[in-house]
């Protein structure tokens, strides 16, 4: 496909998604294209990650996993892409459903808004459930505020790379190089963290994905403060921008601060900060130190409301560009 058509189809997903989102019922029935992409990554990790190794060899086996991994997405899109072509309106009706699988508007929405209706409804143990089913964190360590906070921060870094990155990779690349980013994602996620299993093994994929996620994440930025605008006024855009760009580089992430730096400004809440993985305290800089202390379930309402925006944003950007490109 041209990028016009490219610009067509992503705008037509992203309008799909927003509407229909993940529906339960289908990937009830068959696998999801994403847990199809992470079990070849878990057949690549037990074959080529055993104890064994040392941990040169587990880094070299890292990256041609990864390198790997990436070919057989790309060879996969450019299938799907020929494929798709030979049924012309009814292949870029198709293709529009395939990129609307890869994008998370509604599903990221409906389950962080699912935290504040727990909170609110069961509880902070209701709450804890909820969080931990969109945050790595353990959250028994989590007091209400706190788990506040850790939803705000999935909504604000998950727009980034589950939203904004996919949309570029799409626009750019077409199907070849969504399905190589989702690929690098979904291997980042799984043995791109820093454990004695991964460290080594897992180290390209966290630099690919880094790489990869660079121009997202500094997007997002805009995006959240022109969502700011629209909902909450220009004080909150401003905030958005500003603390984005003095924060932003605190998190141990060259990329998840900015967008959670600019969620934090466009609600005045103070985000990051000490909190515990896997039983490890990870200390880390408060991102908006100025800002409230005390995170609320009401917060996770606005900045679900700003999410919502921002992504309104994303789809008239797509538009514009792609009457630009006619």
């Amino acid at each position: 496909m041209t990028i016009d058509l490219n610009l067509l189809v992503l705008l037509l997903a992203l309008l799909l998604d927003r509407i229909v989102g993940d529906p339960q019922w289908l990937w009830s029935r068959v696998p999801h294209p994403v847990a199809i992409f992470g079990a070849v990554i878990s057949y690549a990790d037990q074959q080529l990650n055993p104890s064994s190794l040392t941990g040169h060899q587990r880094r070299m086996n890292g990256v041609a996993a990864i390198l790997a991994l990436l070919l057989l997405a790309v060879a996969a899109g450019f299938v799907f892409n020929r494929f798709f072509a030979l049924f012309g309106l009814g292949g870029i009706l198709l293709e529009t459903g395939l990129v609307a699988i890869f994008l998370a508007q509604k599903s990221l929405a409906d389950h962080v808004a699912a935290v504040a209706v727990a909170l609110r409804e069961e509880g902070l143990a209701g709450g804890r459930a909820a969080v931990g089913r969109i945050v790595g964190r353990d959250p028994e360590t989590l007091d209400e505020p706190a788990v506040c906070r850790a939803a705000i921060e999935s909504l604000a870094e998950n727009f980034s790379d589950g939203v904004v990155a996919p949309a570029i990779w799409y626009a750019i690349f077409g199907l070849p190089g969504l399905f190589a980013y989702k690929m690098l994602n979904t291997a980042d996620s799984m043995i791109g963290h820093r454990s004695e299993k991964y460290i080594d093994f897992g180290w390209a994929a966290a630099r690919l994905d880094d790489v990869a996620n660079w121009l997202a994440a500094r997007l997002s930025i805009l995006l959240i403060a022109a969502g700011a605008w629209i909902r909450c006024g220009t004080s909150a855009c401003r905030e958005a921008i500003r603390v984005a760009m003095r924060d932003g580089g605190l998190h141990r992430s060259p990329n998840s601060g900015r967008p959670e730096a600019a969620m934090a400004g466009a609600l005045n809440v103070q985000l990051a900060g000490p909190r515990i993985y896997g039983g490890v305290l990870v200390t880390e800089p408060m991102i908006n130190n100025s800002g409230r202390d005390v995170a609320t379930s009401g917060d996770i309402e606005d900045g679900v409301s700003v999410f919502q925006a921002s992504c309104m944003v994303l789809a008239g950007v797509t538009f514009g560009l792609f009457l630009c490109f006619l």
